[in-house]
């Protein structure tokens, strides 16, 4: 299997946050998401924190003491890039510029829904993950089941398996972190870009068309919460 961010490790997220009520609801979110979570509450902090931890993402808030979010982006992106979302609580088109201007990659304004933030960092990593993949051309292998993303061609033992695009893609989303189970709901909003969505007969359905292609034994069911890919499937191709 691949050590690429597509692997399945614990992502590392920085939340940088001066309320202490909305930083620790963010960071309890995020944990409890599976993320490893470090924590800032002012600008230097922040860029300090950033260093140290080397995160996979930030969740940044713009106004911060010491110096503002923006220019936290700015010296962050300069010591390695980085993927920002950044908090704020003004929507004026101006003021998203500026974000973005300064390597900002998305953001989101207050008050906001746990759960679409976490769908969009969610969205947000794996855009950098398909990114990352393409410009190494990381091929990820779980058990005999082999996936070359950037080519989109998928083998399972020796036996190469058409998929559709949108089968390709739930596949890559479920091999992130083999054995673990993902919900139906992070599968709309990573896959399909669902963001809250319900709609889980899409994905059964699409499960239903992956699993007769790829043989038996590979995408576990649990019951009334999502799927995962198995590392211990069956060695023998359909």
């Amino acid at each position: 299997m691949s050590n690429g961010p597509l692997a399945g490790a614990r992502r590392r997220l920085l939340v940088v946050e001066d309320d202490p009520v909305i930083n620790q609801a963010v960071s309890d979110r995020f944990v409890a998401e599976g993320y490893d979570v470090a924590r800032a509450w002012d600008g230097p902090g922040a860029v300090a924190a950033c260093a140290e931890h080397r995160p996979d993402a930030v969740v940044l808030d713009v106004m911060l003491p010491g110096f503002d979010g923006h220019e936290v982006c700015r010296r962050i992106q300069v010591d390695r890039p980085v993927p920002v979302l950044m908090l704020t609580a003004r929507a004026e088109e101006s003021d998203l510029l500026v974000g973005l201007g300064v390597g900002a990659d998305d953001y989101l304004i207050k008050p906001f829904r746990m759960r679409e933030l976490v769908a969009r960092v969610s969205a947000l990593l794996r855009r950098v993950d398909r990114a990352a993949a393409l410009a190494r051309g990381e091929v990820l292998q779980v058990g005999d089941l082999r996936v070359d993303v950037p080519a989109r061609r998928v083998w399972r033992g020796e036996t190469e398996v058409h998929l559709t695009p949108t089968e390709l893609d739930l596949l890559v989303c479920l091999a992130a972190a083999p054995g673990a189970v993902v919900t139906r709901e992070k599968l709309l909003a990573e896959v399909w870009g669902w963001d809250g969505a319900t709609g889980t007969r899409t994905v059964d359905s699409h499960v239903k068309g992956l699993r007769a292609k790829v043989g038996p034994g590979v995408v576990r069911t649990a019951h009334g919460v999502g799927y995962a890919l198995e590392t211990d499937a069956p060695g023998t191709a359909p």
